[in-house]
């Protein structure tokens, strides 16, 4: 969803126009039945309010949500977000990371990110016969076996993010999964993934 009308010119996926900030929006967005709910909106007073009223709407749901500022992150967890990713932190581990990966001129840029507090995105490939493949979000119980959540499925290009308990993993998905450095390492490990 977007208050700007004019980015969804040209585009073939669902959108809403209107403000993230707006309840009745969030309504029809799907944010009561929401497995993650992610805020980025350019006024961190709007993402205050807005993750304050998808958590109200929706409790079980995982709140990603960006700050602006640094000054804005313990307001925007006081709202009820699960993580907060500071732009400006994100922004300068990114450039660090490039930077460090580079030798003369050619660079690898490395996808994985770190949010505030040492939580962490990263990309993971679903090789077949692993023991994530034909597997449903329920039964790998990731949550709870280790602290870590799938936030997202890269398929055949096709990305989705509303993901609920019975979605499945299938080989040749790309999953997103967030959490500490020591729960990504033993997502790993467990995972037996690259």
């Amino acid at each position: 969803m977007d208050s700007n009308e004019k980015v969804f010119e040209n585009v073939e996926f669902e959108h809403l126009v209107g403000s993230g900030a707006d309840e009745e929006i969030l309504i029809a967005s799907g944010v009561k039945t929401a497995s993650f709910v992610f805020v980025a909106l350019n006024d961190d007073t709007n993402v205050i309010f807005a993750t304050l009223i998808s958590r109200g709407l929706n409790p079980e749901a995982t709140i990603i949500a960006r700050a602006n500022s640094v000054k804005s992150i313990d307001k925007i967890y006081k709202a009820g977000a699960d993580y907060v990713g500071s732009l400006s932190i994100v922004a300068g581990q990114m450039l660090a990371k490039m930077s460090a990966n580079c030798i003369g001129k050619i660079c690898r840029i490395d996808e994985d990110i770190m949010l505030y507090e040492g939580i962490e995105i990263e990309k993971h490939h679903v090789e077949k016969g692993s023991l994530l493949d034909r597997k449903s979000i329920e039964d790998l119980d990731l949550e709870k076996k280790i602290g870590c959540t799938v936030i997202g499925i890269d398929r055949g290009g096709l990305v989705t993010i509303n993901l609920n308990k019975q979605t499945v993993l299938h080989a040749g998905d790309i999953i997103a999964v967030a959490g500490s450095s020591k729960q990504i390492s033993e997502f790993k490990e467990k995972y037996s993934i690259d």
